[in-house]
């Protein structure tokens, strides 16, 4: 089957859409009073493990015919020789890979910018950089140096926030630079791709809280990291459950 991108019932028009942004935009700033990081939910790489093996797989199958089908990839490779030092090593079939991810790279953009404006059309990322005033997580005005933040990548408007709002979520800086336990766990959440939901789960399961609508794969990761940041921090995993409270960090179960 063909693929056919996802497209809105209806579009909206302009009165619905300023009016649904300002929703919007006040839905989330009245959120960012009690807890800033629900502005920047990240869905667990892990989650999408299954999915992403079968792409990987279609992608070094399909690849693999392309490079040995008389076509526009073989004529493309051939056009286009290795040169003799590197040759041996680099093989049509990983050629042919390497040029099937890249193209990929560019098609998954295409479709990403366009399902950023699945809601608000053509016209979206000006109506989001024009809405508010002030910036939610700082509260401070915004000006020239603001920029656009998905609060959650599946398909719901950016926010606008200034840059300093806009790092701090992304990095999840420590607001108190005296915090030891700070210091330690962000960092290691950063090189780690680890979502607080994940690190709060496995801190939970831990302490015989398990989840039931948790896959196994997930509550052994999620453990992982839970007894890695214990060591880390010196924290017991109570106390890391309370750091995380104190912070508003990750969803509650």
């Amino acid at each position: 089957m063909a693929y056919k991108r996802p497209q809105i019932a209806a579009r909206l028009s302009k009165e619905d859409r300023a009016k649904l942004l300002a929703e919007y935009v006040q839905h989330y700033t009245a959120l960012a009073t009690s807890d800033i990081f629900a502005l920047n939910q990240k869905m667990p790489k892990e989650t999408l493990a299954d999915l992403l093996d079968k792409i990987g797989e279609i992608l070094i199958t399909e690849s693999e015919k392309l490079a040995k089908t008389p076509g526009g990839v073989q004529t493309f490779l051939q056009n286009n020789p290795v040169p003799s030092s590197i040759g041996p090593l680099l093989p049509d079939s990983v050629r042919a890979f390497c040029l099937a991810l890249n193209g990929l790279k560019q098609w998954v953009a295409a479709e990403q910018g366009a399902m950023d404006r699945y809601i608000l059309g053509n016209s979206a990322r000006e109506l989001c950089r024009n809405a508010g005033v002030k910036c939610m997580v700082t509260t401070d005005p915004l000006g020239s140096d603001s920029e656009l933040h998905h609060p959650v990548r599946d398909g719901r408007p950016p926010l606008r926030l200034s840059k300093k709002g806009h790092r701090i979520l992304e990095h999840q800086e420590a607001s108190d630079g005296d915090d030891p336990v700070a210091k330690v766990l962000m960092p290691f959440r950063r090189e780690n791709h680890l979502s607080w939901a994940l690190l709060r789960r496995g801190c939970l399961d831990l302490l015989g809280e398990p989840s039931p609508a948790t896959s196994a794969g997930m509550k052994s990761s999620a453990r992982t990291h839970a007894r890695k940041a214990a060591d880390l921090s010196g924290r017991d995993y109570g106390e890391l459950l309370s750091w995380l409270d104190a912070r508003g960090l990750g969803q509650k179960p």
